[in-house]
């Protein structure tokens, strides 16, 4: 890839990798749309590592907390909202784990296409909007239970479907167990964490049997996407109760009836 490539790819996983759009769809169509070559693992290693630190950089003080107070539980403090907030985000973390495991290479050969992805756009898109419409913000992060991250954990599993979105669909689910978008958002990117370790660490076996790295698109890549996410949180949370989700709606919609007119025509 060339520099100008590295940099809108980058710039396409750091803007979505947060925005209830997903960032899976918009890599796979901007190469399909464009007629670029596959980025290759390397690459979506760095960009992932890159989206890593900006949501580590942006919730460091809940980061911080959470990890004390898991590990304080263990030296006699016992377990206050934080430790158990941190239970939460590991046990919720396990569908998304378990279902890519055993269906990646299924989903990656047979669930990568224009249509599905338009589908799911709009299917998950309306269910998105739903949730926000029905949603009376009431219930704070504080009053989360094993259930209600157990069901949103399940939720995340979806997202392994390409245009479904990872904080989309984590999200919609938060909202519809009467979650405010505000907590809804948040535990949606504390969630986020685990899962990219986990698929950069999975990447990155795949990685070692590769022969030739690009050291400057992969630096370039993991800079432009981790600035990229970190602005992402920022306006997103920024903006989220004023805003809504309906914006995110109408763009999901729109792409996915532009995908449908495109296989269709």
């Amino acid at each position: 890839m060339d520099i100008f490539q590295t940099i809108i790819l980058a710039l396409v996983q750091g803007i979505t990798e947060f925005l209830p759009i997903s960032s899976s769809a918009h890599l796979i169509l901007t190469s399909q749309v464009l007629g670029w070559p596959n980025q290759g693992l390397a690459f979506d290693v760095a960009v992932h590592l890159g989206t890593l630190v900006a949501v580590l950089l942006y919730f460091r003080q809940d980061i911080t907390n959470l990890t004390c107070a898991w590990f304080g539980q263990f030296v006699g403090r016992g377990i206050n909202h934080d430790a158990q907030l941190g239970w939460f985000i590991i046990l919720a973390t396990i569908p998304a784990g378990v279902v890519g495991l055993l269906g990646k290479e299924f989903i990656e050969a047979n669930l990568r296409s224009s249509l599905v992805i338009a589908l799911t756009m709009i299917v998950f898109g309306l269910l998105l909007w739903f949730a926000d419409v029905k949603n009376k913000g009431q219930k704070r992060l504080i009053e989360l239970t094993l259930m209600g991250a157990l069901i949103i954990g399940c939720a995340q599993a979806l997202a392994l479907l390409p245009g479904t979105s990872r904080s989309g669909i984590t999200i919609t689910a938060a909202l519809l167990l009467g979650f405010s978008r505000q907590d809804s958002a948040r535990f949606s990117f504390l969630l986020s964490i685990p899962i990219i370790v986990l698929s950069s660490a999975l990447l990155s076996l795949d990685l070692i049997a590769s022969a030739s790295v690009d050291w400057q698109a992969l630096i370039i890549g993991s800079v432009v996407s981790g600035l990229s996410a970190y602005a992402c949180i920022y306006y997103f949370l920024a903006f989220i109760n004023r805003l809504g989700m309906l914006p995110f709606v109408i763009y999901r919609l729109l792409l996915g009836a532009f995908l449908l007119a495109l296989v269709y025509i």
